[in-house]
This record gives structure tokens, C-alpha cells and sequence, in this order.
């Protein structure tokens, strides 16, 4: 699940996780998720700790084929529900950072948040808290700006 991109004369390292925007999608449409999120506080968790994944299955940061989605149990609220799926995902993406500085990556300080994510300011601060870092909505928040970018630094 460790993946890199070459930048110049340096390297982009980051890691693929099997959970994210698809686990949303398979519980709430965008109108669901931007009505949900203004009910949750992000300072107060759910406790649920969840591993929100779609099948069995995980590559980074635990590479094993077998390892089981944990969602239950399922609140009632539905906005628990989300802002229990947020906070499995902030923890596997903290997980992520802690390995790869395991690895030898140096320790994050700030992270530069694409995509549709960027957008929703309680699952940034949910982010936030769990990485304990400070994150930002890039300049260009739509993610293929940045692979774009990759692609045509790479032939120039």
C-alpha cells in the first residue's frame, strides 16, 4: 500500500488505504453527508471505532487480505453513524502517517487536504484532531489538479 511519486529530484511518499470515499457513498449521497455533518460535534466522539471498509480486506496501513470491515454497532442517528465512519477513517489515515514515520518519513507538521473531503469543514476538524496537526484545503482542491501536475512535471 506504500506508494511514491517522484517530484523533481525528490520523492512523494504516501500510502493507499482500502477505506474512504467509497464506504461513504455506500451509506449516504452528498446531500446526506453535507445535512449529517452539521449535526456533529466534532469534539465529542462516538466511541464506535470502526475500521470502515466495504469487504474484507485492507493494504496500508495493514497489509492483510483477510482483515474484516468493523462497523457495528449502528447508532440509530444517523449522523453518529458518519461521524463514526469519519473518525475510522481519520484513525486509519493516522495509523498511516505513524507507519510510514516508522519507515522513516519525517513527522508530519501540516497536512494540505483534495478532493471532496477538503469541502466538509467537520470532517477536516475530525481529521485534524486524530492526526493532531493542522490541515489546510489546498489552493486547487480538485484532486487530479495535483496528479495532473505529477503527470506533466514527469515528460517536461
Amino acid at each position: 500500500g506504500i506508494y511514491s511519486h517522484r517530484i523533481g529530484d525528490q520523492w512523494l511518499v504516501g500510502g493507499a488505504s482500502n477505506t474512504g470515499g467509497a464506504v461513504l457513498r455506500h451509506y449516504f449521497n452528498d446531500k446526506e453527508v453535507h445535512a449529517l455533518s452539521q449535526q456533529i460535534n466534532p469534539s465529542q466522539e462516538t466511541e464506535l471505532n470502526y475500521y470502515p471498509l466495504l469487504r474484507a480486506g485492507e493494504r496500508f496501513p495493514i497489509n492483510n487480505a483477510d482483515l474484516q470491515p468493523k462497523m457495528s454497532p449502528i447508532p440509530k442517528e444517523q449522523h453518529l453513524l458518519l461521524q463514526g465512519i469519519f473518525e475510522g477513517i481519520a484513525d486509519i489515515e493516522a495509523n498511516g502517517y505513524q507507519l510510514l514515520q516508522r519507515l522513516g518519513a519525517s513527522k508530519i507538521t501540516q497536512i494540505y487536504s483534495a478532493g471532496g473531503g477538503a469541502k466538509n469543514k467537520i470532517w477536516q476538524k475530525i481529521r485534524s484532531n486524530r492526526l493532531n496537526a493542522p490541515l489546510h484545503t489546498a489552493r486547487h482542491d480538485e484532486a487530479a489538479y495535483g496528479t495532473a501536475l505529477l503527470a506533466r512535471n514527469s515528460y517536461t
